[in-house]
């Protein structure tokens, strides 16, 4: 599948601000299911310097400074991606129980390192508590496959969470949105991930986009599409240590399904914290706007982004045609 994603961040500066640096996270990964055909990031002011390079996880993170006073600031990363169904390497070993999985990754003396051992620590939106083990224990049956254990646990996290945009806030803690139930995808990510960090297993964030399909009909909506959020689960190679070939495996809690090739990956992280597409420091501007607009079309329906200001971030319902979050920081 050919895709064509536009994403357009807008702040707007109350009183102008004098000076800031920017980082963003907006150049799609390429990956064994992915291939960038082409990514072009506009900035508006221009910026006094601007480079990319890669960070510890193998996303491209864009560096750019503005050192004159600036009422505005506009960031548009346009994209053409071609996507294909993931296919999971035969060399994973798919049925391994998930307490064999947990078991390679207790620490032991002189233990070859994995590098897949950091996504089972706790991190900034993912930390250590009792009731996202008390939450994961149904589906964790004792000599169940992991691959099995995360697919049960995301059919559940669709069944018994609701989609609620007003519900929480970028920084409501994940076990918040445990106990009330309901969130957005930024959250049901972050729960996810805290469930199998809890029981010893490997877990990562992954921030992209998913194809929408608009109603019978109406038209496509441009700018009406926000970013997404969904997990990665470590599966083991079938032997041990660092020759042993595993891999990761995507699902996505706010659709309870894993994602296909409607699915375009972003970046990859610890959690939400790693990948943010915009976050940024600025020298005076005491208050700010913030508009977002994305929109995910096949090549063969690209309809151009207008050029009024884009929409104002919105969070729409769990579904197969309706992602989740754009959140953004300044």
């Amino acid at each position: 599948m050919l895709l064509h994603v536009t994403h357009e961040t807008r702040y707007a500066y109350a009183p102008a601000v004098e000076t800031a640096q920017h980082l963003a996270h907006l150049r799609p990964l390429v990956t064994a299911s992915q291939e960038l055909v082409s990514h072009q990031l506009t900035i508006d002011p221009a910026p006094a310097q601007r480079s990319e390079l890669p960070d510890l996880y193998g996303n491209t993170r864009a560096f750019f400074a503005l050192e004159a006073t600036h009422d505005h600031l506009i960031v548009t990363a346009e994209s053409v991606v071609k996507t294909s169904q993931p296919v999971l390497s035969p060399d994973v070993a798919r049925e391994l129980p998930w307490e064999a999985v947990r078991e390679r990754f207790r620490f032991r003396k002189d233990a070859p390192f994995d590098p897949a051992s950091e996504f089972v620590f706790p991190s900034p939106y993912v930390p250590r508590h009792d009731d996202f083990i008390a939450y994961a224990r149904a589906s964790f049956v004792p000599e169940r496959p992991t691959f099995d254990v995360a697919m049960d646990l995301t059919e559940r996290m669709y069944r018994d969470f609701a989609y609620d945009a007003d519900s929480t806030e970028i920084n409501t803690p994940a076990v918040e949105a445990l106990a009330q139930r309901k969130g957005v995808c930024q959250d049901f990510a972050h729960i996810l991930i805290a469930c199998f960090r809890a029981m010893g297993l490997p877990a990562r964030y992954v921030s992209g986009y998913l194809l929408t399909q608009p109603p019978p009909g109406q038209p496509r909506l441009v700018g009406a599409d926000a970013s997404h959020a969904w997990v990665s689960v470590y599966l083991p190679g079938e032997g041990e240590g660092p020759e042993s070939l595993g891999g990761w495996a995507d699902f996505d809690p706010t659709n309870g399904r894993q994602p296909g090739e409607d699915y375009v990956t972003l970046a990859i992280g610890r959690d939400y914290s790693d990948v943010s597409p915009m976050r940024g420091v600025l020298h005076g501007g005491a208050r700010h706007t913030l508009q977002v607009g994305v929109t995910v079309q096949p090549v063969g329906e690209v309809v151009q982004m207008p050029q009024s200001p884009a929409q104002t971030q919105t969070q729409s319902p769990p579904s197969s045609t309706s992602p989740s979050s754009d959140q953004e920081s300044p």
